[in-house]
């Protein structure tokens, strides 16, 4: 029989090894897990999608805000018009000018005055004599005028904006153009162009919801990414302490059925 000598050392590793081993399993078994299991791993890329994710949210809130109070409010508050055609009576400047203030400095505030355009149009569908006006904030601002120009000292700078106007208008005389009127209102105004239209508000609604929904769903994926590389650390974790609790199983019962035939050599040789 030949005798197979054990170096010290693999006894040492065998040692190590099964404390290793130990400590493994009784750290699951008692279910105390790292602080690397107790959140969400996060990754540098991770964290800024995270933070453009909660901008993109609070950029989204912003803008309903600021288009609800500037636009949305006022088209809920206005009234409803619908499209006609009108044609062109005539057109008239009124004697007495309008006044109207404009800044002159720091603390300072000149008056002035604006001539006063007032277009008459015939409306297509009711077929009754109305007063046209610019749009829905002309109509606020100064109800007897076709628009409020901009005031400032030149007289006849104004008098030549209204005059071009006029005249743009006289040579349409006859001529059926678009205009809107207001069907539940027995008011004779009626607008030329709408400030507010379906256009404008659906960009108001349609970016500012595309922003919300872009930036709940950067922050969804990210936290759906950091749940699932979890759930993978923990069962990469589980793995390796069910192995590690085998290997030094396995070399026991090596170990022995090696001892008990050095025995029965030992026996035999004697």
């Amino acid at each position: 029989y030949e005798l197979i000598e054990i170096p010290p050392s693999y006894f040492l590793q065998r040692t190590a090894f099964s404390a290793s081993g130990r400590s493994r399993h009784r750290g699951h078994d008692d279910g105390d897990l790292p602080d690397v299991h107790k959140k969400l791993p996060s990754s540098a890329g991770e964290d800024r999608a995270m933070l453009l994710g909660f901008a993109m949210m609070g950029f989204s809130v912003l803008m309903f805000f600021l288009l609800g109070t500037t636009i949305l409010k006022p088209f809920m508050l206005s009234t409803q018009r619908e499209e006609s055609n009108c044609t062109t009576i005539h057109t008239h400047i009124m004697d007495d000018w309008m006044d109207c203030a404009f800044p002159c400095g720091m603390s300072c505030q000149g008056r002035g005055k604006y001539p006063c355009l007032q277009v008459f149009v015939n409306v297509t569908h009711s077929g009754q004599k109305a007063l046209l006006h610019y749009n829905e904030e002309a109509v606020r601002i100064n109800s007897k005028c076709f628009y409020t120009p901009t005031c400032h000292r030149d007289r006849n700078d104004l008098l030549n904006s209204v005059l071009d106007i006029k005249e743009f208008f006289d040579h349409r005389n006859g001529t059926p153009f678009s205009c809107f009127y207001s069907p539940d209102s027995q008011s004779e105004d009626v607008i030329l162009i709408k400030k507010y239209g379906q256009m404008v508000i659906f960009h108001c609604l349609f970016w500012p919801s595309l922003t919300l929904l872009g930036g709940a769903l950067i922050v969804g994926m990210v936290r759906l990414t950091q749940y699932l590389s979890l759930l993978c650390e923990k069962y990469s974790t589980a793995l390796g302490d069910e192995v590690g609790g085998k290997v030094p199983y396995m070399e026991q019962h090596r170990f022995k059925l090696w001892s008990v035939g050095r025995s029965k050599e030992r026996s035999r040789k004697i």
